[in-house]
């Protein structure tokens, strides 16, 4: 049941994003609009659409994020894959998307100071991850450096 629901979202999620998935909405709003002097704009006129809305809304909503999850979870896989491909890369960025928010931003800043260190030396072609960068900041022997994630800075 689970691909059959899996390929169902697939195909539903293509159509909604085409040409005719935008087409078929216009038109049901555009059949709504003209049904309007039939039914004297009533109320319950007025409540199919509403209620229409309210239930595609509710249920694409879900199917959105469904696939969203597992397109981002497809980019997170092959960045993983070059980021442990490539040498000298920082392997501690696999998995980064699973960093708490705190981490996120001292890792962002370490990428920033490497800018940083990287603008003031002027053009190069030479290439440095952050472990460099940090190793090169690191303090003098003897000074303590505190912990974070498990790694010392």
């Amino acid at each position: 049941m689970s691909s059959w629901l899996e390929r169902l979202a697939e195909i539903v999620t293509h159509w909604l994003g085409s040409n005719g998935g935008i087409a078929t909405a216009t038109g049901v709003v555009v059949v709504w609009a003209a049904c309007g002097p039939i039914f004297g704009y009533s109320p319950t006129w007025q409540l199919v659409i509403n209620t229409g809305t309210t239930i595609v809304t509710f249920l694409v909503v879900f199917l959105l994020q469904r696939s969203q999850n597992k397109e981002s979870r497809a980019v997170q896989l092959k960045l993983n894959e070059i980021v442990a491909a490539i040498s000298g890369a920082s392997n501690r960025l696999i998995g980064a998307e699973k960093l708490s928010e705190e981490e996120l931003a001292k890792l962002a800043a370490a990428y920033q100071r490497l800018v940083a260190r990287t603008a003031a030396e002027g053009p190069t072609t030479d290439s440095r991850t952050v472990e460099e960068d940090e190793s090169e900041a690191a303090p003098p022997p003897g000074r303590r450096t505190r912990k974070i994630s498990g790694e010392a800075r």
